[in-house]
């Protein structure tokens, strides 16, 4: 006899099993239909506005639904975003659009329906919208991206004419100062013909103006890396390109051109794009890093390397460096995927040939300022420094993770000492490589 407490069950036929599962999973779901869906919580809003496009980000902490579409005559984007409410976050939108915003006239922010905020950009102009999202990443969650780009996209060329900042080096309508290499030491072969001979008091010339693209890395949804004081490579870069911006454009033969003039983030390969756009001679990337250990210290200069780094810290810095269109957000689907392999393939061994020289001369007048991290030229992967037809370098001006170098970077004098010793650099580089004479690129 059983105990009283225990009983005997019979096995459950295959077809009760199914009916009492299906009872269970329809209770279940009854519960959770029940249960109000828990709306999407918008963490922060930021504008990035700039001449060649401006950018809404809404930080959330899920990813979201979104639909838009544009209305002609006013020009408008409207977006619709599901699963979420109407918070005092996203409200702060509104303020945040400034009135000389190249797009955007302003926004407004409503509930358009239950779990439904409508956003409606009154733009300026016509705008080619690319809306995104980006999955969390470093200290970010979740983003939103609204990038409105000009349907008639700026001309790097034209915008150097508007501010006179280009004239014609075909060398018939201008004849502008001419680079001047320094005298070579005379030669002591006694037999080698006179023809062959650089005299002192006829250096070479060449008359046209170079070309110089400078980028100050990072920028906008990117700050790049952040010193203990709170500085962020981002600013002290831009900082220091303007000033060495500044400085070029004294002189007499040289004109240059920024990848990006203000706070917004600009992709690896349309900072590439931008240099070939406006013919550049040399392509100069400002940068200002930082490492775990903040004894690390000292400027370095890296070119961009076809068989591999030229050391372990020179791999992890382009691997880093490479990261930034995650961090700053590119649209996947927009993005050229083969623009990067294509340009590495087309780089050759004499563009890497003359960075190296280019950067041996800037690295020489660097050390004059600050202590150098490491005494030789550097090699790795870079993506920015891959224009197949231009000579380019990327600096390291200091380490921003350390105290010590990160004073510097935030003083002005040191910033003027650096853009002093890059032109410098630029200036004996040619000096020894005066620049061919070269076609139109289209």
């Amino acid at each position: 006899m059983p105990r009283p407490t225990e009983f005997r069950t019979q096995p459950l036929t295959s077809r009760a099993r199914r009916t009492l599962l299906k009872a269970g999973g329809t209770l279940l779901v009854s519960v959770f239909a029940s249960l109000p869906a828990r709306a999407a919580q918008i963490l922060a809003v930021r504008v990035w506005p700039a001449d060649d496009y401006t950018r809404v980000t809404l930080e959330n902490d899920t990813d979201l639904k979104v639909n838009h579409f544009i209305i002609k005559n006013p020009e408008r984007l409207v977006v619709d975003i599901e699963g979420i409410d109407l918070n005092p976050t996203l409200k702060e939108l509104v303020a945040k659009i400034q009135p000389n915003d190249p797009y955007i006239r302003q926004v407004r922010v409503g509930q358009n329906r239950p779990n439904v905020v409508r956003l409606v950009f009154d733009l300026k102009e016509e705008v080619d919208p690319q809306v995104f999202t980006l999955a969390p990443i470093g200290e970010y969650k979740h983003r939103l991206i609204f990038d409105l780009y000009p349907v008639n996209a700026l001309d790097p060329i034209a915008e150097l004419i508007k501010k006179g900042e280009w004239a014609r080096d075909d060398g018939m309508t201008v004849k502008p100062p001419a680079v001047v290499a320094e005298p070579e030491p005379m030669p002591t072969q006694p037999d080698l013909p006179a023809s062959k001979i650089g005299r002192a008091d006829k250096p070479s010339t060449l008359s046209r103006m170079i070309t110089i693209a400078l980028d100050p890395g990072h920028g906008g949804e990117d700050p790049g890396a952040l010193g203990r004081g709170g500085s962020r490579e981002k600013d002290v870069v831009l900082a220091i390109a303007k000033r060495l911006k500044a400085k070029i454009e004294q002189q007499p033969n040289m004109r240059v051109m920024l990848t990006r003039d203000g706070d917004y983030f600009v992709p690896l390969n349309v900072r590439v794009q931008k240099a070939r756009k406006v013919q550049a001679d040399l392509f100069v990337s400002i940068h200002a890093d930082a490492f775990v250990e903040a004894r690390a210290r000292g400027s370095s200069v890296f070119v961009l390397s076809e068989k591999g780094a030229s050391s372990t810290a020179a791999r992890w810095l382009a691997n880093k460096e490479n990261a930034a269109d995650l961090i700053g957000g590119i649209n996947i689907k927009n993005h050229d995927r083969q623009l990067a392999s294509v340009l590495l393939d087309l780089s050759t061994t004499a563009q890497i040939n003359d960075s190296l020289k280019l950067g041996k001369a800037v690295l020489n007048e660097i050390g004059g300022i600050n202590r150098l991290h490491r005494g030789d030229v550097e090699q790795a992967g870079f993506a920015v420094l891959k224009a197949p037809d231009i000579p380019s370098i990327l600096i390291e001006t200091a380490f921003i993770s350390n105290p010590e170098e990160e004073a510097k970077l935030t003083d002005e004098s040191y910033q003027n000492q650096m853009a002093d010793a890059v032109l410098n650099g630029i200036k004996k580089y040619f000096a020894k490589n005066p620049p061919l004479a070269k076609n139109r690129m289209t």
